[in-house]
């Protein structure tokens, strides 16, 4: 039976710029100096600071216009967090396991993989239009130089994108004839297999090679596996011989395209958004305002839009329109430097914050003194949302003296070790990673062999969580390291 009763209940909405305010404050530096020029653009009411000039402050004219309620409103970030999507914050929650602190370097630039691959291919003698087939196809490999996608889907791009019907068995054939034979050797492979065949194909025909082939060819999932036992019985040779073909294997490259991928992925490298630097033996944070210029409300504006208010025009209705639009674009330019100040605000308060909790790291450059930290902690020390740190924690980057670090790099899980002092994960990681380095290659460590040797050294670590932290650091188990 359906029942009627009243409910009383409150709601908070929040301003389309409130929510705007979140994205700048998730914004790199350089995707933020790019935005900023967006609005100069976009907005006449903003203008570049000229601190030569002798110019009124714009509180002079603040009492010439006001702002919309939703816009003076003050900004209250908490309840920002509320509002905005948790799918924002990404893979890096509340209880982030990191990979351990990872040093980016900057990468050179050069020719991009794709315009290197299309000056090579019209070297070949095709018709025009096999041309633009193999044109189109080469836009499908990837950065590791595969064509990962199904021949049927591509064909049917090319006659909704070229509008050129053409069969599956002749893009096959483009790609085995003319990508495949391009340089870096194995680009336009469909899989591994394929990859490791063609640079099988190239090298020179002894029987190291022509054994690896026939691993490659027949034998690739035992290959793969490390089923050495099963493949020397198979193949009915020796263990000397199988270590000289897996050898021509080894030297092979897996991922052909990275070669010179790599170099243009990341043209737009990586550009530190915050730098601590150690004076006097005390940490000093800055935050990183290289192109971004000062910007303010234009007094041109302001200037028509009092004249404006005060003119007696007879034409009211176009005087009023005028005025209308003077006054959303000073208010949206009101609004955004406003924002700025609010960003910046936010992100030294966060980093500060990060800075002091793992103070002792900063000083001495030990990852052995990172200390457990999660978003929880720092949100609650900052009295901010737990997702206003993750946004500030995973797209910004902090030049330290002992390395440029992804800020997200810092936060691991707290761990206790015999004496139950708390320690952080990476500790633990940096062990892991140390044990498996020193190991016999061809008696490799288990997880249960790895976890023994951690609590041998007074870290309480189980085989589960030595496995969850392999896995995490992308290292393989045991039987996969094994060399013969």
């Amino acid at each position: 039976m359906l029942k009627q009763k009243l409910s009383q209940k409150g709601q908070h909405k929040l301003s389309p710029q409130q929510i705007k305010l979140m994205k700048l404050v998730q914004l790199s530096t350089l995707d933020f100096e790019q935005r900023v020029k967006q609005e100069m653009e976009e907005n006449p009411a903003l203008e570049e600071e000229n601190f030569s000039d002798l110019e009124e402050e714009i509180s002079d004219s603040e009492n010439d216009f006001d702002l919309t309620e939703d816009q003076n409103q003050s900004i209250d970030i908490s309840e920002i967090d509320e509002y905005l999507s948790d799918d924002e914050i990404e893979d890096f929650k509340v209880n982030h396991q990191n990979y351990g602190v990872e040093k980016h370097i900057p990468i050179i630039s050069g020719v991009s993989f794709q315009e290197y691959l299309k000056n090579q291919l019209h070297t070949f003698r095709l018709n025009k239009e096999d041309l633009l087939i193999a044109d189109f196809v080469l836009g499908n490999i990837d950065d590791d130089g595969y064509i990962r996608r199904k021949i049927t889907s591509i064909v049917d791009d090319i006659l909704l994108i070229l509008g050129i019907s053409v069969t599956a068995e002749k893009v096959e054939k483009l790609i085995l004839n003319y990508i495949q034979k391009l340089d870096p050797v194995g680009v336009g492979s469909r899989d591994l297999q394929e990859c490791l065949l063609i640079q099988l194909e190239k090298k020179k025909i002894t029987e190291e090679v022509l054994l690896a082939k026939k691993i490659i060819q027949y034998n690739f999932e035992s290959f793969v596996k490390k089923h050495y036992q099963k493949l020397q019985k198979k193949l009915g040779i020796t263990k000397k011989d199988l270590r000289k073909s897996i050898f021509q294997i080894e030297k092979l490259n897996p991922k052909p395209g990275k070669i010179y991928s790599e170099n243009t992925k990341n043209l737009n490298h990586i550009i530190p958004d915050f730098t601590i630097r150690i004076l006097d033996n005390k940490l000093e944070l800055s935050l990183n305002q290289r192109n971004i210029p000062e910007i303010k409300v234009s007094s041109i504006y302001l200037d028509m839009l009092k004249s404006y208010k005060s003119s007696k025009e007879k034409n009211l209705k176009k005087n009023e329109e005028t005025i209308v639009f003077l006054k959303q674009k000073i208010d949206s330019a009101k609004w955004f430097v406003d924002a700025i100040k609010k960003r910046q605000n936010t992100l030294m308060l966060t980093m500060n914050a990060i800075m002091d909790y793992q103070k002792e790291y900063f000083l001495t450059g030990d990852q052995i003194k990172i200390k457990p930290m999660i978003l929880k902690n720092i949100s609650q020390k900052i009295g901010v949302g737990i997702s206003t740190v993750s946004r500030v924690a995973n797209s910004k980057y902090v030049n330290t003296p002992y390395g440029t670090f992804l800020i997200k790099s810092f936060f691991s899980e707290k761990m206790k070790n015999k004496e139950g002092e708390e320690i952080s994960s990476i500790e633990i990681k940096k062990l892991l990673v140390e044990s498996i380095a020193q190991e016999n290659k061809k008696k490799p460590l288990t997880d249960e062999k790895l976890s023994k040797i951690l609590k041998k050294k007074g870290y309480l670590v189980a085989r589960r969580t030595v496995a969850k932290y392999r896995d995490q650091m992308h290292i393989p188990v045991a039987r996969m390291r094994k060399n013969l």
